[in-house]
């Protein structure tokens, strides 16, 4: 079952040259942040191009719950009248945030310095996953933690009444766990330092400074170190969202490994903290390129020219370049298995905690589609077939991640006998139209609810 209905099993079949323009939409992690941010801002912050999956929708619940004004003008166009700085109300009921890993973390760094208690849940994905790594920094702060065993969902904080600042370093590459401690820092008087070992994507630096705050970043020696006044007054903005780049990656995938394929991905943001998953197809011999190269919002963006590379060759990705693309290791592990030669993952335990364990969720469905995998708690090596050469047949268990569904169905289109999966519901929770668009492009999904 999946956390929102039913499971849906389907099948995605070996696919025509997938061929047209792929619309997507907008960035979830900005998405995530407007809403936030926008709730924490005196005034009203208008949003275009919201994300509007099961995801970001239960986060905008959630700041409606605290006492924000979420409006829905028309497609992706909302507003948010936000309630300043400490203005969060304690919430009537218990907030449930699906499947969303990144709502739930962000919020309740949000909330922490704020004087009340709040009760957090979600579906059976996200209440298996461990937030100690959240609230952890979070009582340096002076709030208090109660959940299940393992720190996890549902879980109670009761916000530090009288919260300090606090310096902290990440213990591993998060930036949902780095945006968690700094908007903590928000609600605090005070400095809060924030200390990367290794950079992770900025969205919520970038964007802390764009609403008003405070935030001043330094490469040192040992790290990024993150400099954050407390108590602003944030600014609300006008945000034109820019399209997903973790989401682009799986028509980009497809197109590479189903022969004959040329799409185009318009409006792609380029956040050098996103974009290791371009830079890795590149250097496994993709066909990929920058059309239109601009900035939108403070980001950088592209369109992407994709066409059908039938001779990629298999590389070690550099450990250093993870942070930056650790959503897209599943589907680039779909294209490794369709490139020449073996294709090797180091420093990728993260995956191990994502909405599932991923290492082992792709490494278990590729092996059941004829693929030899090694895997080790860190690491993992694919032994590509060549273009075209994974033979399929199977169904692969999507653990309730929408990544690992959506890997899969991208595999099953340049597959010898297809593949399919044990429930696509959870795609709604980050890629609403996933579908509709891989068909428009030339995808061919079988459904099957009985």
């Amino acid at each position: 079952m999946s956390g929102h209905g039913p499971a849906q099993p389907m099948t995605s079949r070996r696919a025509t040259p997938l061929k047209g323009i792929a619309d997507i939409p907008g960035d979830k992690s900005i998405s995530h942040r407007s809403l936030i941010l926008g709730a924490l801002a005196v005034g009203e912050t208008k949003i275009t191009g919201l994300l509007e999956g099961q995801d970001v929708l239960d986060t905008g619940r959630a700041m409606q719950a605290f006492g924000a004004d979420v409006i829905q003008h028309g497609p992706g166009e909302w507003s948010v009248h936000g309630v300043g700085v400490g203005g969060f109300m304690e919430p009537q009921d218990v907030i449930d945030c699906g499947n969303a890993g990144t709502g739930v973390r962000l919020i309740m760094g949000a909330a922490a310095t704020c004087d009340m208690t709040v009760t957090y849940t979600g579906d059976a994905s996200l209440r298996s996953r461990p937030m100690g790594r959240i609230t952890d920094p979070l009582a340096l702060f002076g709030a208090q933690s109660y959940g299940r065993r393992g720190g996890r969902l549902p879980l109670t904080i009761v916000g530090a009444a009288d919260p300090v600042p606090v310096q902290y370093t990440t213990p591993v590459p998060s930036a949902q766990v780095k945006s968690a401690v700094l908007l903590a820092g928000l609600g605090v008087r005070g400095e809060t330092v924030v200390t990367e070992v290794e950079a992770t994507r900025d969205h919520s630096e970038r964007m802390l400074r764009g609403f008003g705050a405070e935030i001043e970043t330094d490469v040192t020696k040992d790290g990024r170190v993150i400099h954050l006044q407390g108590q602003p007054e944030l600014r609300p903005q006008v945000i034109a969202v820019p399209r997903d780049p973790s989401s682009a990656a799986f028509p980009v995938c497809a197109a590479l490994i189903v022969e004959g394929s040329d799409i185009l991905v318009p409006n792609i943001g380029l956040n050098p903290t996103r974009a290791g998953l371009f830079e890795t197809l590149r250097d496994m011999g993709a066909d990929l390129t920058y059309e239109n190269a601009r900035e939108e919002g403070g980001e950088p963006t592209a369109d992407l020219r994709v066409r059908f590379s039938g001779d990629m060759k298999g590389i070690e990705v550099p450990p250093a370049r993870a942070a930056s693309m650790i959503d897209e290791y599943p589907v680039l592990s779909v294209v490794a298995a369709n490139a020449t030669g073996s294709t090797v993952f180091k420093g990728v335990k993260e995956l191990r905690v994502k909405e599932s364990d991923r290492i082992d969720a792709m490494a278990r469905g590729l092996e059941a589609c004829g693929v030899t995998i090694e895997e080790g708690e860190d690491f993992m090596i694919i032994h590509g077939l060549g273009a075209g050469g994974v033979p399929g047949g199977a169904v692969a268990k999507t653990h309730l991640d929408h990544r690992i569904a959506m890997s899969f169905m991208v595999a099953g289109m340049a597959s010898k006998a297809g593949v399919g999966v044990d429930d696509a519901g959870p795609i709604m929770t980050s890629f609403p139209n996933f579908l509709p668009l891989m068909e428009a492009l030339g995808g061919q999904f079988t459904r099957d609810n009985g």
